[in-house]
């Protein structure tokens, strides 16, 4: 068995971890889903190129509930990480082991979706529990091991016999954190923050209904079986090709972003660029209400599929935060304030891009269409006036589009 002091530069970082890291203690949840999503894409591109003997197979990540013995658990089938790797990435903290791993395969794995960028991420368990664990088996032959950690500087790691490749998270979950064991709670943080993370997420069962047999009698009763309820949507829109995608997709998305909006958008516009900055992303014009305070904070921002916020003021341009959708970039910096987005190169080469693809998405639509954009114009002026006003560049592409009223 190893004993050790944490390698920390603060004597009481956890105290520190606990009260500072994150305004919302929710977020421990998206950062080790986070770190698990890491985890298993790093074994998926080692395989690929032929660094990893473990096949990598279907993975998934399950999180489960033990309401009674106040633990919740973080499971992946990913990468795993032997002793050496524990001590070095979970005990020297703010080493991040995805930076690590970018640098080392830059080249190839500039696409490989490695999410590893929002901080402390793995600490930040210590936010709601009292007590850690992790159970980990490399994808190498190196033997398992088991991390244990009180919330002081202090930790042990032993040898483990799970046999099984991948990382287990056990959260001993705090007496002021018993919420985090509701599954209505866990099932609500999982929907809002990982709810399109690129690895399928287990969240208990479901019942699902057996197709009816063509010879079944007539008093056949409808048989159901247990499967695995998976609560994300691993290959939303955004991520495909607009060439992939017909009319009838980009409104089942649009549904599945807003199921409580029965009125259908009048159009949308798919985002797609990787030079000079990353930036995917689908925005839906929607019909306006009148108060438009209300139709503010609809556009959902992403990292790498991880949802982040939804107050997207200082990347979208101010007329445009009325439509809605989503936006996902590696480029946008996390944490920030709106002035030092504003003062952002990135950000703004970002909210340029998005005026531009608005304005030739508009410009198309009423070159194919006049009559149908006509139908469409009195629902849609008031965000067209306002972004004439406010964005100069925007202005300069409006008369093509813009409808006068005859004199």
């Amino acid at each position: 068995m190893t004993t050790g002091k944490i390698n920390v530069s603060v004597e009481n970082i956890f105290p520190l971890i606990k009260k500072f890291l994150y305004s919302d203690h929710e977020i421990f949840l998206r950062e080790l889903v986070s770190n698990a999503t890491d985890a298993t894409l790093k074994l998926k591109h080692l395989a690929s190129i032929g660094e990893s003997k473990s096949e990598y197979g279907n993975p998934i990540i399950e999180v489960k509930i033990d309401k009674e013995g106040k633990k919740l658990h973080i499971i992946d089938q990913g990468i795993g990480m032997s002793a050496e790797e524990v001590e070095k990435y979970i005990n020297q903290i703010a080493f991040s082991g995805a930076e690590e791993f970018l640098e080392k395969y830059k080249d190839s794995a500039k696409d490989s979706g490695v999410i590893g960028h929002f901080g402390l991420g793995f600490y930040s368990a210590f936010m709601v529990a009292s007590k850690v664990e992790l159970i980990t088996k490399s994808h190498t032959d190196a033997p398992a091991a088991h991390w244990t950690c009180d919330g002081s500087p202090n930790f042990t790691l032993v040898a483990s016999e799970k046999t099984e490749r991948g990382t287990e998270i056990i959260l001993h979950i705090a007496d002021d954190s018993l919420e985090f064991l509701e599954e209505s709670k866990i099932k609500n943080l999982l929907s809002k923050y990982n709810k399109f993370m690129p690895i399928p997420i287990k969240f208990g069962t479901k019942k699902e209904a057996l197709p009816k047999p063509e010879d079944a009698p007539e008093d056949y009763k409808t048989e159901f079986i247990e499967v695995d309820n998976i609560i994300n949507n691993p290959n939303p829109a955004w991520t495909k090709a607009p060439t992939e995608l017909t009319d009838a997709d980009y409104k089942a998305f649009y549904n599945e972003l807003y199921p409580m909006q029965f009125e259908e958008p009048l159009f949308n516009i798919h985002l797609n660029v990787d030079y000079p900055f990353n930036l995917t992303g689908v925005l839906y014009f929607p019909k306006l209400s009148s108060d438009l305070q209300m139709q503010k904070d609809k556009i959902q921002l992403y990292q790498n599929q991880v949802f982040v916020t939804d107050n997207v003021e200082g990347i979208v341009p101010e007329f445009l935060t009325m439509l809605k959708g989503v936006i996902d970039s590696p480029d946008i910096p996390l944490n920030v304030s709106r002035s030092y987005l504003q003062a952002d190169g990135n950000v703004k080469k970002i909210s340029n891009y998005i005026t531009k693809k608005v304005a030739d998405k508009l410009k198309s639509l009423i070159t194919e269409n006049r009559e149908d954009f006509e139908k469409k114009w009195n629902d849609i002026k008031i965000v067209l006036e306002y972004g004439m006003l406010s964005e100069p560049k925007f202005y300069e592409k409006a008369g093509a589009f813009t409808l006068y009223p005859s004199v």
